[in-house]
């Protein structure tokens, strides 16, 4: 049924939300005071036709706008856009009863972010197309230009589609590239290859080495096994130059990274002894040996061994104790953690339950959260909280820009 709505808020997934006939209404690509038209299905509009706009609403600047799954809120002015990333917050807080001071979140600029997951398939006309996942959708959105993603990415695209053929041997095969930029060129990992069958044949992982070689890549890999390595794919952090794990994580955006490294810093000043949880590689590790001796806890032991081996050249770092640990399965303890007056966790997007009531009976006076999720932070610091923690300061990050996704670091004192 067509209805004409009037858009009253952007919801936590980025879709605009007003009220129908028969209840909310979702609709993709609109902004709040938006008079919108369309059939609702569902509760949803998919297609809405704007009747008036928003004083707020700007011109988009990608070209797979309205299709790409990705950058679905760059139609709205950064002023309020920042502002409802900041809301979202806020909302997520007051859910579990938290209030405190939410600092203006934290912008990150076009052409900066130096990690994508590119996902190839054959066009019909047999070319291999590089792309996104368009909205709520499996289909492929071919991608030529991406303005969140930094130009020497996108120049790649040409020679990223060939390197990527070899791996669409099997019909079954749906490959996805995770392409991250490094100090020494293109890192390549491949997911979504069949293995049922067999796995990539002889022939066609010669062939991917050749092209990959011929695109000037400094490694490739299939699901964390290295196929080439020209160069050794490095990152800095802080003092240290680390030697990035096949398939592992990075920040996505350096200007994120370094907003939340100097939060962390500021946070912890003065501390004796730190703790560093979630620590994968290094990210925070290596800025906080600059200041106190660290103790270091990771899940991924690639991660530990590249942070481990890092240690080695640094400079002007105090003493760094790295072990690999599942702290779902094994939280660090107030015996582990005993001297740490200062803990830094960083838990992937179910959170750090389990590790956060470990931290509730240590002697640290100071914790720092960062989190992708803020609900998971927010049930986190409920816990912090209600063990005698005030959560003094949250700071939003944008580091996904123009998408739902929101970055944070949190400060708790005792």
């Amino acid at each position: 049924m067509n209805e004409t709505i009037q858009i009253d808020r952007v919801g936590g997934q980025g879709d605009g939300v007003g009220r129908g006939a028969s209840g909310p209404v979702f609709a993709p690509l609109t902004l709040p005071g938006e008079t919108v038209r369309g059939e609702v299905l569902d509760s949803r509009m998919d297609r809405p036709e704007i009747v008036v706009a928003s004083p707020d609403r700007i011109a988009p600047v990608s070209p797979q706008y309205g299709d790409c799954g990705g950058c679905s809120l760059q139609h709205w002015a950064s002023g309020p856009y920042l502002d409802w990333k900041r809301e979202q917050v806020w909302l997520a807080l007051g859910r579990e009863g938290i209030e405190t001071e939410i600092e203006p979140t934290v912008a990150t600029p076009p052409g900066t972010r130096r990690r994508l997951a590119l996902h190839a398939r054959r066009g019909e006309d047999g070319r291999v197309i590089l792309g996104f996942k368009a909205r709520k959708s499996w289909r492929l959105v071919e991608v030529s230009a991406c303005p969140v993603a930094d130009p020497r990415l996108v120049a790649a695209f040409p020679a990223l589609a060939r390197v990527a053929e070899p791996f669409l041997e099997h019909p079954k095969s749906a490959p996805t590239l995770h392409v991250t930029l490094t100090l020494t060129g293109l890192d390549v990992d491949v997911t979504g290859v069949e293995r049922k069958s067999g796995g990539l044949s002889g022939d066609q992982r010669m062939q991917a080495i050749r092209a990959a070689r011929q695109a000037d890549l400094a490694r490739l890999s299939l699901a964390g096994e290295v196929l080439m390595m020209e160069r050794q794919p490095l990152v800095q952090f802080g003092p240290a130059t680390v030697a990035v794990p096949a398939g592992g994580f990075l920040q996505a955006v350096p200007e994120a990274e370094k907003a939340m490294v100097d939060r962390v810093l500021a946070a912890v000043k003065g501390a004796r002894k730190i703790a560093d949880l979630f620590c994968g590689a290094g990210t925070f590790t290596f800025p906080l040996a600059t200041m106190a001796p660290v103790i270091a806890a990771d899940a991924t032991e690639p991660g530990i061994a590249a942070l481990k081996a890092a240690v080695k050249s640094a400079r002007g770092m105090k003493t760094i104790e790295a072990q690999a640990r599942d702290l779902f399965r094994r939280p660090m303890t107030p015996f582990d953690l005993k001297g740490c007056d200062a803990i830094v966790f960083d838990p992937p997007r179910a959170g750090a339950l389990e590790q956060t009531q470990q931290i509730t009976t240590t002697k640290a006076t100071t914790v720092v959260g960062v989190s992708c999720n803020p609900q998971t932070f927010a049930r986190d610091a409920r816990v912090l909280i209600d063990a005698g923690f005030r959560l003094e300061t949250v700071t939003p990050v944008d580091q996904f820009l123009w998408s739902s996704h929101i970055e944070l670091v949190g400060v708790f004192r005792r």
